[in-house]
């Protein structure tokens, strides 16, 4: 089975990327990463981001664009992907509120079908990355339920979030397995660095390795034991104990 090769999403280290995106990216190199997932572009533009990047010696696993930014211009969006060699693009959140209801979950799963299927002319995958939020049950069943239902496979893809899933009460493993082949960026997150918080992440690898689907690992950290850079750093070294770096 091919190799999954392993990303940092730069939302872990984003005071960092204000201050200066192409020596981040360049730190992030240096660590041992194979890619990045962006979340935006720092200090820079999009083309001084993608030079940036390629400078490093690194590749985009996917970019997080905001539901904003995609209803405003969803071709500058495409077009910011095909420049940064993105094959992914991910819609990284939604307003809590708006879980409310079946239907409500059902007609975010309907814009974001739309949105897809657009993204998909252009040869990109879209996908949506969850939270904790939307596993809650509403109208009978979970708010994901009712938005992923709402869209084809093909125009949504689902960037499982392992230590969301986990907060949201749900097993991590159950849920890789039961979102299969639409689950293609997996984030390994934690309660802060890999490997110190409650998932289990080796029934989270067993699961993946059942599904076949998952292009990259990204790694992401919002809780610090460290410095940003420090905590991303001994992400990458437990996985690399694991085997997945």
């Amino acid at each position: 089975m091919k190799k999954i090769q392993l990303a940092l999403q730069l939302w872990s280290v984003r005071e960092m990327t204000k201050l200066d995106f192409a020596d981040t990216v360049a730190q992030v190199a240096k660590i041992g990463y194979a890619g990045v997932e962006l979340a935006g572009y720092g200090n820079l533009d999009a083309a001084g981001a993608a030079a940036a990047v390629a400078s490093a010696g690194l590749k985009v696993a996917g970019m997080h664009v905001g539901i904003a930014a995609l209803r405003a211009d969803l071709s500058k969006v495409a077009a910011e992907a095909l420049l940064l060699g993105s094959h992914h693009v991910t819609c990284p959140y939604f307003q809590r509120e708006l879980f409310r209801s079946g239907p409500a979950c059902s007609a975010i799963g309907e814009e974001m079908n739309a949105i897809g299927e657009r993204l998909r002319g252009y040869g990109l995958r879209f996908s949506y990355h969850n939270h904790d939020f939307e596993l809650a049950t509403v109208d009978g069943r979970r708010g994901f339920d009712w938005l992923l239902d709402a869209a084809e496979p093909r125009n949504l893809g689902c960037e499982a979030d392992v230590y969301w899933v986990h907060k949201g009460g749900k097993d991590p493993a159950a849920f890789i397995r039961e979102q299969g082949r639409r689950i293609e960026l997996l984030h390994l997150k934690d309660e802060a660095e890999i490997g110190g918080g409650p998932v289990d992440f080796a029934s989270v690898f067993s699961a993946v390795q059942s599904i076949g689907s998952v292009e990259w690992y990204v790694v992401e950290v919002e809780k610090y034991n460290h410095s940003p850079i420090e905590s991303v750093r001994r992400s990458f070294e437990q996985l690399k104990a694991w085997g997945c770096a």
